[in-house]
């Protein structure tokens, strides 16, 4: 069992690049499954969630292998066998699994896999792909924790609206979409820049769709894909956790190779905290901190992109910990999303929650302790709090960190932190 020993108290600062988008890599090696021809993805995070779904695609027929940051995903496994079923110790893995039923579907026309894990972040029904792939024309039912799939025609294009933005569903009606017959039209589809890179992954692969980043995307179904040479988009959620760790230590850092207008929604919250931003490229970001951050006034309320996501709420509450003021926090997407304020009062914090609302009310110090991280995002925030405590902490089932954050002890290190793996 590993762990992170931190010794606090010390200010960040340095120069640190930016890894891949998770949320990105993954559902681009789903869409590679439906690629006749090899594609090579570079600026691939090195995470658990990846090499779960490289053995994902490894045992449903395509040979996926890394090379550093870059995967390369080949046609089907010389002499191996192209299934169509994920077996529940593969889906078990990450939450994310959910996205090859989409691929399997495009492919095989029938599929069979378990329901998806990952982190326990409350209810994440499954209802809103189910409910789009049977307008697309997939009968689909339910038996002892599996889902059975068969397609008795055609996948076919269908106009379908979604009762919520999710991203999940969009990625995966998306895939289904572009081998399938006719027009698909997702309404009310979410907008979240990763939706963006796979679009402009499967168009790269010869997909015809547009409207992606706007709420209404348009798939034309084609007969084939082909492979592609494509470059995974910046992780923000992890650029915004090295950002946040920075400002609440009071130091400086210039993160590089971050893309702006996707973390832009982040640094205006941050901004009101009175760190200096300079953002010089398009892809480099200065940040300083002052001594203490300052509350932020407004609520702070997740909502879809381009609002304040949901990601990131436990990452700024813990930079606000020793904040001068009041902060209010509203978590609107998930039902089980203050799961690292526990922790958090650990350290010293002090927090109030009331249903989906969290009150933080930031004090004078933090001390070290040991906390457990319960999820990917509540692990990086007490990564955040120990830090800017006085005194040493240990954060036990780091697990769930390595799904989200590569070598994230190394990236605190060139900033300076008293950081290791144990």
């Amino acid at each position: 069992m590993q762990s992170l020993i931190v010794s606090g108290g010390k200010k960040l600062q340095g120069e640190v690049p930016l890894q891949g988008a998770k949320n990105s890599a993954l559902p681009i090696m789903a869409a590679a499954y439906l690629c006749e021809g090899e594609c090579i993805l570079h600026n691939c995070p090195k995470l658990t969630d990846i090499y779960a779904a490289s053995r994902i695609l490894n045992y449903i027929g395509k040979k996926c292998c890394f090379s550093g940051n870059t995967v390369i995903i080949s046609r089907e496994n010389c002499g191996g066998s192209c299934r169509n079923c994920i077996p529940e110790n593969y889906t078990q893995e990450m939450r994310s699994s959910i996205i090859f039923l989409g691929a399997l579907l495009g492919k095989h026309k029938s599929c069979v896999m378990s329901y998806p894990g990952g982190c326990e972040l409350g209810p994440r029904p499954i209802d809103m792909h189910l409910t789009g792939l049977r307008k697309m024309g997939v009968d689909i039912r339910e038996e002892h924790g599996h889902i059975i799939c068969n397609v008795p025609k055609c996948i076919h294009g269908a106009k379908i609206s979604l009762n919520f933005p999710s991203v999940g569903t969009t990625e995966n009606i998306m895939i289904a979409a572009v081998l399938a017959e006719g027009e698909t039209i997702i309404n009310n589809a979410a907008r979240e820049p990763e939706i963006c890179d796979l679009a402009d992954f499967l168009r790269s692969c010869g997909a015809k769709i547009k409207g992606d980043g706007e709420s209404r995307i348009i798939i034309q179904g084609v007969e084939k894909l082909c492979g592609c040479e494509y470059t995974i988009m910046p992780d923000r959620i992890a650029g915004a956790t090295y950002l946040a760790a920075v400002a609440g230590t009071g130091g400086e850092i210039v993160l590089q190779n971050a893309c702006i207008s996707h973390i832009e929604p982040f640094l205006s919250y941050l901004e009101q905290t009175g760190c200096s931003i300079y953002t010089p490229d398009n892809d480099k970001i200065f940040l300083r901190s002052g001594a203490k951050l300052k509350a932020i006034k407004n609520c702070v309320r997740t909502m879809p992109h381009p609002g304040f996501p949901t990601d990131a709420q436990a990452i700024l509450m813990a930079a606000l910990a020793k904040s001068d003021g009041v902060t209010v926090f509203e978590e609107n997407i998930f039902g089980c999303r203050y799961r690292h304020i526990d922790a958090l009062m650990k350290l010293g914090a002090d927090i109030r929650t009331s249903g989906k609302t969290a009150v933080i009310n930031g004090v004078p110090q933090l001390y070290g302790a040991t906390v457990e991280a319960t999820d990917l995002r509540s692990g990086a925030a007490m990564v955040i709090a120990a830090l800017m405590a006085e005194g040493d902490s240990e954060i036990t089932e780091i697990c769930h960190i390595d799904r989200g954050y590569e070598d994230i002890e190394f990236y605190f290190q060139k900033l300076g932190a008293d950081i290791k793996r144990v």
